[in-house]
């Protein structure tokens, strides 16, 4: 299997580049370069200090830490960094949790996976082919 290269430029001497934590994963992990308490409620926006580089063809998804959704109620909010994009990664975070949430400099606080964009043409029409499902949607097809 051939590999893409994801370059990644640090934007201070504490920020971490992201990293695998095992060969096999798909996510890699992204670091926060911040300290900073996420009040329960609330969303934040947590500098992680790095930018990069994205092969053309493909995008970062942004994804949670299993880890801190489950324990902490912390879900990641958005999340794609284009191939062209060569500013500041920020990982925005809100708070589900029943309390505060610390987050330190070099605490993992999400996870990014490299994937290859499908481009996609947009057209719009006045009749879409019927299905199976139809309109049917929120619970239509029971518990």
């Amino acid at each position: 299997m051939k590999r893409k290269v994801l370059k990644f430029q640090t934007l201070n001497g504490s920020a971490k580049i992201p990293q695998f934590a095992h060969d096999d994963d798909a996510g890699f992990d992204i670091f926060s370069n911040e300290d900073v308490t996420i009040s329960k409620g609330k969303i934040y926006g947590v500098s992680v200090g790095i930018s990069s580089e994205i092969p053309k063809g493909c995008y970062v998804s942004i994804r949670d830490k299993s880890g801190l959704a489950i324990n902490d109620g912390i879900h990641v909010m958005g999340g794609v960094i284009d191939a062209g994009y060569r500013g500041e990664w920020k990982v925005i975070l809100i708070n589900l949790g029943k309390k505060n949430f610390k987050v330190e400099k070099g605490n993992k606080i999400a996870q990014g996976i490299l994937e290859e964009l499908v481009k996609t043409k947009i057209v719009k029409t006045t009749i879409l082919k019927s299905s199976k499902r139809g309109i049917g949607g929120f619970g239509s097809t029971g518990k």
